[in-house]
């Protein structure tokens, strides 16, 4: 795997163990400290990346606000054929990026490549965007004058991401700042940080090839650089994706200075399973909601809400499921689950299990760190399901790995009711042939959450929709949709073309 690993990094442009950070177009050693990548498939450390220090923090800015007055002067469609470029190197870079991704963060190779395809799609989707930021015009109370909305560039666009989308949630935020007009200053997890400068090599090249300015896109690794970014004035928006701890010190940092966020915070999903429900369709659904990224997706399955006269019945379905899961290296795709991110990660979870039965919980399948040849890293859980009350603490929290909550109800009122009774509101789900169940659970009093599917799971959001959630979630939108108005600044705009000056609500003023 070594040497596989090896040509894999210098296909996506790393070709030395130090691949430093990078400012636009270029690529240079830096006085930073330095971070190791490892990866959680074997313990083996991947490379070392120089950290960004304070004077290539002060560099980076200063090439941000000289290319952001530059690029909001490029015509919006130029824009977009330069995320269309940057969409056709990620074809050709897709096997390659997307093991990486595997590699280095864990998740299984079919997800990684899959990730990829993301970056792709929402380049495809920025394109058409870049011919489309409408404004809307409105009829003046006043004669002979016409009034209308344009929507203008932000400037400086931060991103800071997690390590469990260590490409997709960038690519998301940058194609879409982009063709609006905004330049990119990305702070990514440092536990995926070769992701990260393979994805900015990609796009480097582009800008290189079309002789643009550096600072366009800039990279930015190293731990202190988020509470940097949060507090300068010169970013105009902050688009933060994380746990709601560290959104609640993003948010009141940014909010100080009158900035603007896009907060994609925790998420508790929670799929209600009908006694109407496809029961094949929704044992499908839950176990890869459930186990999919090894449960550290912010959208991944924490609650399964099971109707009481089918209780029994899916729940020995679920257990027989979970017994065919296969625990391994996510490179081979034999395999459906891989291992956490790190070590704290693992110590989190088993925090998590044992809090869990001290407050009552059940394990029907139950949990554990797998030791042996094949799990040398020391990150391999085991996927647990346990029955519990939905107002226990634990199931309260989220935690980031492959830990399912099983609960019953009587009607679809306290489904819902249970359902909603959790601080985070991004996805969730009703399995139903039931339209009056269906229609219910998506109306006003029904999901409160920012995504609510019928007859799919909690995970696995299409880039054509906006993503995000309420509450503890944090309210932002990233993606699809009219998503991009978060990347720009409304104008309003009213033009009198009369010999007179009328004011507005018949007000007279006679000078």
């Amino acid at each position: 795997m070594a040497m596989n690993i090896k040509e894999m990094l210098q296909n996506l442009g790393i070709q030395n163990s130090n691949p430093s950070y990078s400012t636009g177009n270029i690529w240079g050693d830096t006085h930073g400290s330095q971070i190791d990548s490892f990866s959680p498939v074997d313990g083996q450390k991947i490379a070392s990346v120089a950290a960004a220090s304070d004077e290539d923090y002060k560099t980076v800015l200063q090439q941000a606000v000289a290319a952001a007055a530059y690029w909001k002067a490029v015509p919006a469609p130029r824009r977009g054929d330069i995320v269309r470029q940057f969409g056709d190197a990620l074809r050709k870079h897709k096997t390659d990026l997307g093991t990486l991704v595997s590699y280095e963060m864990g998740k299984s190779l079919q997800e990684g490549l899959g990730e990829v395809q993301e970056m792709i799609d929402i380049c495809d989707f920025a394109v058409g965007q870049s011919r489309q930021l409408y404004g809307l015009t409105m009829h003046s109370e006043r004669p002979s004058h016409r009034m209308y909305e344009q929507w203008h560039p932000l400037g400086i666009v931060g991103i800071i991401s997690a390590f469990n989308f260590p490409v997709a949630v960038w690519s998301w935020n940058t194609a879409l700042a982009l063709v609006c007009g905004n330049v990119c200053i990305w702070k990514p997890s440092s536990k995926t940080p070769l992701c990260a400068i393979a994805c900015q090599h990609i796009l480097a090249a582009v800008l290189k090839a079309n002789e643009l300015p550096e600072g366009i896109s800039s990279l930015l690794i190293g731990n202190a650089i988020g509470d940097k970014m949060n507090n300068d004035p010169r970013i105009n928006l902050i688009s933060f994706t994380g746990s709601t701890r560290v959104g609640r010190i993003v948010s009141t940092a940014v909010a100080s200075r009158f900035g603007k966020s896009i907060l994609e915070l925790g998420g508790n999903n929670a799929i209600i399973i009908s006694k109407d429900a496809d029961l094949d369709m929704s044992v499908i659904g839950a176990v890869f909601g459930a186990v999919g990224t090894a449960g550290q997706r912010c959208t991944s399955t924490r609650r399964l809400i099971i109707h009481e006269d089918i209780y029994d019945t899916f729940r020995e379905r679920l257990v027989a499921a979970y017994e065919q899961l296969r625990i391994g290296n996510p490179l081979d795709e034999n395999h459906h689950v891989g291992p956490l991110i790190d070590k704290d990660a693992v110590e989190s979870y088993l925090k998590a299990i044992e809090k869990a039965k001290q407050e009552g919980a059940s394990f029907l399948v139950e949990g554990g760190l797998l030791e042996g040849d094949s799990y040398t890293s020391g990150c391999y859980v085991k996927p647990c399901v346990a029955e519990v009350e939905n107002h226990f603490s634990i199931v309260q929290e989220e935690t980031f790995a492959p830990i399912l909550y099983l609960i019953k109800y009587k009607t679809l009122d306290e489904a819902i009711t249970l359902q909603n009774a959790v601080p985070q509101g991004l996805s969730s789900a009703i399995m139903t042939l039931n339209l009056r169940e269906a229609e219910q659970f998506l109306s006003a009093a029904g999901s409160d959450c920012g995504i609510a599917n019928v007859n799919i799971g909690t995970s696995g959001a299409e880039i054509g929709g906006a993503f995000g959630g309420e509450k503890e979630t944090g309210g932002g939108r990233e993606s699809g949709s009219d998503a991009w108005k978060g990347y720009m600044r409304r104008q309003t705009n009213t033009i009198n073309y009369s010999n007179t000056l009328p004011l507005a609500q018949g007000i007279k003023f006679n000078i």
